[in-house]
Formats: structure tokens, C-alpha cells, sequence
């Protein structure tokens, strides 16, 4: 593993936890990590200041990877060398916007991708003094994307979407992550421009675009899956060398482009400290229509990537416990529940770890479960949920009830956006409608049924072994 570069620093993730002087809790997925001698020593240099040796530049390599911290960049030394690609297919107007927020450090190239007005996407390049590449027969922002790498001479790319307002420094300001030769792409954090209205409050609190707050590796399987393209930068050659944007992906592209970079043990970052405004949809219609064009994508993705994709993932003690709870068996839930936190202090022991606070975990785990569970059944199983809603009986409906309403309430409490709970509650739950539509009928056109699969794992915390940093 090439170990991170000289001069870089870390910050550990908000939820990473020193449990003693050799061990370190937390990362995504979760794992306890054990430090040799060697690896204290590294620690501490990484504590003091940035990595000047080789073994503080791997034990920070390690941190990084699993989660457990993320990486601080140097300031580059030289002037970025990027060019900016804007995908556009009409909408000359905001066009006009997200070209006005940039400035003149760096070439932009405009990709006309079929517009219908070619005359008015022409005149707004011009007027800013971007280069305009015509493609007669709309291709998708991929393809357009892809188009525009032909033309691209510098080392990095900057995607940016033409519905974007991004700041003039944007890309500059990502570009120290590239001191890593392992990182391919660079995504900021896309927030939403919205009006005032019902639709546009839930659009700013819960945008699929807007990835929040925390720094982040890409990776599936991680809490961090994908980052959308909508802004991104990269390394030119990297992404032609990966194959660019799959042209048979209208949907997903940039998910899919994410993850093969990932499987070629390059790095892709998400750094939320550089934001980006993106124009959502005005209305309920328009929001709605574009998340069931979003599920569309998990078919063709799953297929392309077998296991990277799935839409929820259970752990079986806390599964047992939930099953039990809804289905009203106390007794069940209790001996599952203490199963479950007698099996995680077995595992702990073994392993040398302190159980401090593995009763907190376990039920963590179990209202975890219970808001996957809840999602994942109104996403794809909503008519089954409201028909269980009608029979008599209060503990059937009531069971029901909690996977329904459970994690949109809990997202409101944690977020407060500018809803009341009873509206944020209803979008919350026509979006997860939506988007479970579009998964589905993705799912008839490509026949198969993976993006609706639930993952088991046994494991809800992974260990390195003994003696290993």
C-alpha cells in the first residue's frame, strides 16, 4: 500500500474513538484497528504535525482508507492545471449563470449536446469567452462528458453541470487533494438552490445531490457510496484510461464511473468544505419525476457492479430483535437482543478490545435496523405498508405504523429543515415512493432482480489482526 505523501496532515473522523493507548474504534465500516509499537510512534508524529516519514505516511494511508481520519493536503505549490467541462442541453440561461461565477484562470468548454436553441447556447459561450463544442444528436451529459474529453489537454477536468452556480475558486480549491498520486477525483459538496416554497424546503433538506457535511473516501460499501458529477474533478487521463462515462447510462453514469475507479485501487474523495450550488427541481411533479429517473439507474449499475449495490443491509441479531419487536414478542426480543450483546462481548474479548458501552452499540445497531427496515419496506413494499395499515387490530397497524412514519420523523427531529413534521413526513415518503417506481421498473427492463435485494452480513465490526498496524 503506497503510503500517504510527505507533508500531508490528518483529522480523524468525528466518530473515530481512542479506546486505548494501541487500539482506535470507529472508520466505515466499523472496525477496531490495533497499533504496533512502530505504529504509536507513527501516531504521534501524525498528532504533532504533518508526515515526514514512511511509517507515519502508511499508518495515515490505513486511517484514511478504512474512515478512521481524513486527509489534509499540503497547499500546491504550483498553479492548478484545469480545464472546466460544462454539459448543457438548452437552459441558455443558466448557463449564463454558472459560467458568470467563474473567471478567466482557466479554459472552459461548453458541450452542446443537442440544444434546440444552438443559437443561444453559442451566443452565452461566446459572451463569456468559452470554447464550444456541437454535438447534432443529444447523448446524455456522459457522452457529452466524454465529448468533451477529445478536447481536453490539461492534466486535470473540472465537470461541472450547467444548472450549477459554482464559486469562481472551486476547483482550485480541491486541487491540493491530486499531491496524492492515488486520488483520482475530487467532488465538492453540491447544495440546492431552491424558492422559498414546500417543494423547494424539502429539496434543500433532503437533496439527493447533497452529500453533507463530513469529509469522506468513496467507496460501495462505505457510508459514503458515490458522489454525483454534477461537480468533480479528476485527472483527465485517469478517467480516459477507466473508460470514461459509460454511453449506455443515461442515469448513474457518474456512480458508475466512481466505482470503477475504485476498483482500480485509486482513491476518489469527497470534500465537503468546497461547496457548490445546483438548481433543483420547482415543484413537486419535477422533484418527484427525477427521483424515480434516479431509481431507474440501480438496475443497469448492479448488473455492471455485482454486490457493490445494495439497498439494505442486516445484521442478523438486531434483525432477530426487530423482527421480534414488530411482531409483538417481547420475550423473543429481549433474549435476541441480549444475544446479541452477549456475542459482541464474546467477540470483543477475544480480541483483547474493552466491551465498555456494547449495550449502547447493540441498540444502535437495532434502531438502526429498524429505520433500514422502515425505508427500505416504504421504497419498495409501500402498498404492502398501507394495506397493513387497514385491518383491525392496533398492533399490526402500529407495527406497520413505525416502519412507515419512523425515518422521516427521525430525519426531521435530527435536521429540522423548514417543514412542519406532518409535510416533511409526506414528501419524505412520496420520494422514497418515487424512487422505489423507478428502481422497480428498472428492474422489469433489465430482469433482475439485484437493486432490491437486501445484503446479509454477519459481522457488525471488523478487527485487524493482532500485530498488524
Amino acid at each position: 500500500m503506497r503510503p500517504l505523501p510527505a507533508g500531508f496532515r490528518i483529522t480523524l473522523d468525528p466518530d473515530t474513538r481512542r479506546l486505548t493507548g494501541e487500539l482506535i474504534f470507529g472508520g466505515s465500516p466499523s472496525r477496531v484497528l490495533r497499533l504496533t509499537p512502530a505504529g504509536r510512534k507513527a501516531w504521534q508524529e501524525l498528532a504533532d504535525g504533518p508526515i515526514t516519514t514512511a511509517a507515519a505516511g502508511a499508518l495515515a494511508r490505513r486511517l484514511t482508507d478504512t474512515g478512521l481520519a481524513h486527509p489534509l493536503p499540503p497547499e500546491p505549490g504550483t498553479p492548478p492545471d484545469v480545464t472546466i467541462v460544462i454539459p448543457v442541453r438548452d437552459r441558455a440561461e443558466l448557463l449564463a449563470r454558472c459560467l458568470a461565477g467563474l473567471d478567466a484562470r482557466h479554459p472552459v468548454l461548453v458541450v452542446d449536446d443537442g440544444s434546440e436553441d444552438a443559437v443561444a447556447i453559442a451566443a452565452v459561450a461566446a459572451a463569456h469567452g468559452a470554447k464550444l463544442v456541437r454535438r447534432d444528436v443529444n447523448g446524455g451529459p456522459g457522452v457529452a462528458r466524454n465529448t468533451a474529453l477529445d478536447h481536453v489537454f490539461t492534466e486535470l477536468v473540472a465537470f461541472v453541470d450547467s444548472d450549477c452556480v459554482p464559486a469562481a475558486d472551486w476547483a482550485d480549491r480541491l486541487v491540493a487533494h491530486f499531491a496524492d498520486p492515488l486520488v483520482a477525483a475530487v467532488a465538492p459538496r453540491v447544495r440546492a438552490l431552491v424558492p422559498d416554497s414546500a417543494a423547494g424546503r424539502y429539496a434543500r433538506a433532503a437533496s439527493s445531490l447533497d452529500l453533507g457535511d463530513r469529509p469522506a473516501r468513496v467507496a460501495p460499501g462505505t457510508r459514503l457510496s458515490y458522489v454525483p458529477t454534477a461537480a468533480l474533478v479528476a485527472r483527465a487521463a485517469v478517467v480516459r484510461e477507466a473508460g470514461a462515462f459509460d454511453p449506455g447510462l443515461r442515469f448513474g453514469e457518474d456512480v458508475d464511473l466512481v466505482w470503477r475507479l475504485h476498483a482500480r485501487g485509486l482513491r476518489v474523495r469527497y470534500a465537503p468544505d468546497v461547496t457548490v450550488g445546483h438548481h433543483e427541481p420547482a415543484s413537486w411533479p419535477a422533484l418527484l419525476a427525477r427521483r424515480a429517473r434516479y431509481g431507474t439507474s440501480a438496475a443497469p449499475l448492479a448488473k455492471r457492479h455485482p454486490g457493490a449495490l445494495a439497498p439494505l443491509v442486516l445484521h442478523p441479531w438486531p434483525t432477530l430483535t426487530v423482527a421480534a419487536l414488530l411482531a409483538r414478542r417481547p420475550l423473543l426480543a429481549t433474549a435476541a437482543f441480549g444475544g446479541s450483546v452477549g456475542s459482541m462481548v464474546r467477540t470483543l474479548r477475544e480480541n483483547d478490545v474493552p466491551a465498555d458501552g456494547v449495550v449502547r452499540a447493540m441498540a444502535t445497531a437495532v434502531h438502526q435496523t429498524w429505520l433500514g427496515c422502515g425505508r427500505y419496506g416504504t421504497q419498495f413494499a409501500a402498498p404492502l405498508l398501507a394495506a397493513l395499515l387497514v385491518p383491525r387490530g392496533w398492533g399490526r397497524r402500529a407495527a406497520a405504523a413505525s416502519l412507515l412514519l419512523g425515518p422521516p420523523l427521525t430525519a426531521w427531529a435530527k435536521n429540522r429543515p423548514g417543514l412542519d413534521p406532518v409535510r416533511y413526513t409526506v414528501a419524505a415518503i412520496a420520494d422514497d415512493v418515487a424512487y422505489g417506481a423507478g428502481v422497480w421498473s428498472g428492474c422489469l427492463t433489465h430482469r433482475t432482480l439485484e437493486p432490491v435485494r437486501p445484503a446479509f452480513v454477519r459481522r457488525l465490526l471488523r478487527f485487524d489482526p493482532k500485530g498488524k498496524r
